[in-house]
């Protein structure tokens, strides 16, 4: 009996990791030409100046409130996180209520706007609890739908095959184990997005790293706003994954008329798979990337690069092991390498305070004979957010956000995540902003005294304890990160 649970143990490692895909997941669009003003770079920033007064700047949720306001065709949006959050201090903003009023106002000025919301089931304890900002969208006639986890493949597989054998049999939504037996499962609807008609008979999209919760809301975080382009390949990937859900209302109401004649023509690959040639000065060319399709591109970027080519990156965590290693071998090759990271002190798991991060970036710092450079966010209280990497030099520029951390949950098809690439001349506005940003928080150059990042030294953790602990984690799946 023994070697038969044994055995029927490892098959439900073996197949829940290993299950085919859902349609709509592990998605890469053709790279699609777009008009330099097509494209937009925009920075939620949250600091503090040597005498601890804040200092906020924030765009994000404005250009999403605006798609909402321009839509006339359709509006999906997918959060993973929505409504006010756990209770603790005022919040920086009220978004989850702006983005809500946003939302029925539009559907009270035309009743017949198909409105679908995408969202992670842990805004509802994982049907123990009703959200009331989702009961009021529920309540007005938008589709609210809730991922099936269950559809994607388990990250955290030692316990996820336990809980599949046993535990899921006790743990009814109101049960005793609900709640927190399926929160450490470790898996997440983790897109952040909404797309919408433009109003002139276009698509519009704002993809990035945060959401409209209101404990987030002052959060460091990242976005692009892009028009047209890639973006009929994500509408037909986010409804997909509404369907796998459970959603079963008509898609004929989420198109534009010839929309898909339209994107084939401005999206084909070159024959033989070859890509297109590069963007002419004045524009660009996007791609819409998922789960795991965010890697196999990030991969090659960064294994592409070469002197004189620099990798800049500012993420909330960087875990995975093959980007890494390739950041490793890029600055062996020459590369300058620069990493702005989030020192993870802010951890929600008791144990995993500094990790991975502090762990990492000693490994790094180390293994490149101080080649690759590190600087840490100076968060207070709030969470340094984004998820961007950039590799340029010479006559290109090229970029990834969204938001996919650079970790085995979001990048290995696990966990849902989208992001936008985007390729562009050097000197692009869009490029120079980019870089702008990024050299702005690593040289601390702004007015008011305001200190932005701060030295490697600040949070370097050489301690091998901490190092084999992050790899245990995030070799086994039971890393919360």
């Amino acid at each position: 009996m023994l070697l038969a649970l044994v055995a029927a143990w490892v098959a439900m490692i073996w197949r829940h990791t290993h299950k085919p895909l859902p349609v709509g997941t592990h998605v890469a669009s053709a790279m699609c030409p777009v008009p330099a003003e097509a494209v937009a770079f925009i920075a939620d920033i949250t600091a503090a100046d040597a005498w601890g007064h804040s200092a906020v700047s924030q765009g994000i949720f404005d250009a999403v409130l605006a798609v909402v306001r321009g839509a006339r065709r359709f509006i999906v949006l997918d959060y993973t996180a929505f409504g006010a959050g756990a209770a603790g201090p005022a919040p920086a903003r009220r978004i989850a209520g702006e983005l809500t009023d946003a939302l029925l106002s539009r559907r009270r000025a035309q009743p017949d706007l198909p409105i679908l919301f995408i969202t992670d089931p842990v805004n509802e304890a994982y049907g123990a609890t009703h959200a009331s900002e989702l009961q009021l969208l529920r309540a007005a006639g938008i589709e609210v739908v809730t991922v099936d986890l269950d559809r994607l493949r388990d990250s955290n597989f030692l316990y996820s095959s336990l809980w599949r054998l046993g535990l899921r049999w006790w743990d009814s939504p109101q049960g005793l184990l609900g709640t927190a037996a399926r929160r450490l499962n470790f898996k997440a609807s983790d897109r952040r997005l909404i797309i919408a008609d433009d109003g002139h008979g276009g698509l519009t999209a704002v993809i990035g790293s945060a959401s409209p919760q209101d404990r987030q809301s002052g959060w460091s975080n990242l976005a692009a706003r892009v028009s047209g382009g890639p973006l009929q390949s994500l509408l037909a990937s986010e409804l997909a994954v509404a369907r796998f859900s459970g959603w079963r209302a008509s898609a004929a109401s989420f198109s534009l008329p010839a929309a898909p004649a339209a994107a084939s023509a401005d999206c084909a690959a070159a024959p033989g798979g070859a890509q297109p040639e590069p963007a002419a000065e004045a524009g660009a060319r996007a791609q819409l990337l998922t789960e795991g399709a965010i890697r196999a591109e990030l991969l090659g970027q960064l294994d592409a690069a070469a002197p004189p080519d620099s990798i800049d990156v500012a993420v909330l965590h960087l875990a995975d092991r093959d980007v890494i290693e390739s950041l490793l071998a890029a600055a062996r090759r020459g590369v300058n390498v620069r990493l702005i990271l989030d020192p993870n002190e802010t951890a929600s798991s008791g144990g995993t305070e500094g990790l991975p991060n502090q762990a990492v970036a000693s490994e790094l710092v180390s293994r490149s004979g101080g080649a690759i450079h590190v600087r840490w966010y100076r968060t207070h209280g709030e969470r340094f957010h984004g998820a961007l990497v950039m590799v340029h030099g010479g006559a290109r520029t090229w970029l990834t956000l969204g938001s996919a951390q650079l970790t085995r949950r979001s990048l290995d098809d696990y966990n849902l995540a989208a992001n936008v690439a985007i390729e562009l001349a050097a000197g692009a506005p869009l490029a120079q902003q980019a870089l702008q940003y990024f050299d702005t928080l690593w040289a601390n150059r702004a007015a008011l005294g305001i200190e932005y990042t701060a030295d490697f030294a600040a949070f370097a953790n050489p301690a091998q304890s901490d190092y084999w602990l992050y790899r245990l984690l995030e070799g086994s799946g039971f890393a919360p990160f």
